[in-house]
This record gives C-alpha cells, structure tokens and sequence, in this order.
C-alpha cells in the first residue's frame, strides 16, 4: 500500500471528520491524517514520532484522538502479537471484516481488504461469537 502524499492525507482527514458530523481539531485532523498517510497501523508512540515535527501534540492528547477515532469509526484498533495496540485509518469509514498482515520480522501491520472473512463461524453449542479476526503471518517486503 503506497503512503499518501502529507497534503492529501490532510485534506481526506479534514473531510472525514467534517463528514462524520464531528468537531474539526489539528489534534483530530493531524493525527487521522498521519494514518491515512501511513499505509500500514501505527502505534501510539510510532503516531507520536510521525506528528513531531509539526505542531505540539502531547501523549495524552493522541491516545484520546485515537480512542475518539475508533469510538466514531474513522479508524480501528488491531491488537500486535507484542500485546501493542495499533491504528488505522478505516476505509470510507467502515471497519468491517477484513484480515491483516503481519510481519514476524519488524511487527508492520496492514489491513488486507480484499481478503474475504466470514462474518461468522458455526460455533458449539452455548457459544457466541462476538468478533471473527483472520491474520496472516510472515514476512513484510522490508523484511523478506
């Protein structure tokens, strides 16, 4: 997946938010726009670096956009193999069922959108299905 360019990633981010109804901030809007931009899931700190050399945006401030992120839907939450918490940006705003890729080298995850999963499993009885997640493991193409 290609990065975007920084001008592109902003005005998408700005739309999105606009879109979904929601108060525009530059905390909102630079850190959706840092993972439009990214083309794979960013962690908290790898979110932090990415925004550092523009305006202030301190810890606290991030990981409240990413919560507000993911609570309204214009991004979503994998959980890493290393129990690291990563972000993306969802696609037109929908999370949906979807696989990811990760790499067991360097830890890159990406959303693999084509990859059909099924909305649910036939399940023993007394059991309830509440999420269907599908990774794909091995190596990135930095890695391989």
């Amino acid at each position: 997946m290609k990065e975007a360019r920084p001008g592109l990633a902003a005005t998408a981010a700005e739309q999105r938010i606009r879109s979904a109804g929601e108060r525009l901030t530059a905390p909102r809007a630079a850190v959706l726009a840092t993972l439009i931009g990214a083309g794979h899931a960013l962690t908290h700190h790898e979110i932090e670096e990415a925004l550092r050399p523009g305006p202030a945006v301190d810890r606290v401030t991030v990981y409240r956009v990413l919560e507000w992120l993911v609570a309204i839907g214009l991004a979503h939450r994998i959980a890493g193999d290393d129990r690291v918490w990563r972000f993306t940006a969802t696609v037109q705003g929908r999370h949906g069922n979807h696989a990811h890729f990760t790499c067991s080298e360097c830890g890159k995850v990406v959303c693999l959108q084509d990859v059909k999963v099924p909305a649910a499993a036939r399940m023993p009885r007394g059991f309830l299905s509440r999420e269907v997640a599908l990774t794909i493991k091995g190596l990135c193409a930095a890695c391989h």
